[in-house]
């Protein structure tokens, strides 16, 4: 497998670093990772997503949902079993596990349910007040707005 290095995006770039760390790291990550549990990532509305795990088996208690740097991580760990059983073919995956998402700027987590073997955590895009779009309106003179930019470098000198 042929590898990317991104040694000269640190070099050139100012404020991209968690961008550049996103990158960096999804080249590395393993390939050959489990894909348990099987999830959905689904746009709900406009700003809001949701992610959706199948955890068949998990009770809410085996599970623990943190959210950490921009991080969210779902871990599932059933207790041990006190009865002993044979099983003739065991199919249904109660093994530990660990799923990480890497969230956006602004992206908060709303609160999570469990609900026929899927857990769901919903997810709110919280755009600031300062970082969404401006309407300017347009004058219908220019002249104000020379006299104002005149103005403003009279005070600066």
């Amino acid at each position: 497998m042929a590898t990317i290095d991104l040694s000269p995006l640190y070099r050139s770039s100012v404020g991209f670093d968690r961008m550049a760390s996103l990158l960096d790291s999804a080249l590395r990550s393993d390939t050959g990772a489990t894909g348990y549990p099987p999830y959905n990532i689904e746009l709900v509305a406009e700003n809001q997503y949701a992610i959706t795990l199948a955890v068949a088996g998990f009770e809410e208690d085996d599970l623990e949902i943190e959210v950490e740097n921009g991080v969210l991580r779902v871990t599932g760990k059933k207790a041990e079993e006190n009865e002993k059983r044979e099983y003739l073919h065991r199919g249904i995956a109660n093994r530990a596990f660990e799923r990480k998402f890497s969230l956006a700027e602004h992206i908060e987590v709303t609160g999570a349910g469990l609900k026929n073997g899927l857990l769901t955590v919903g997810l709110v895009k919280n755009i600031p007040e300062a970082k969404k779009p401006k309407r300017i309106d347009i004058g219908s003179s220019t002249k104000d707005l020379l006299q104002d930019r005149s103005k403003s470098k009279g005070n600066a000198a």
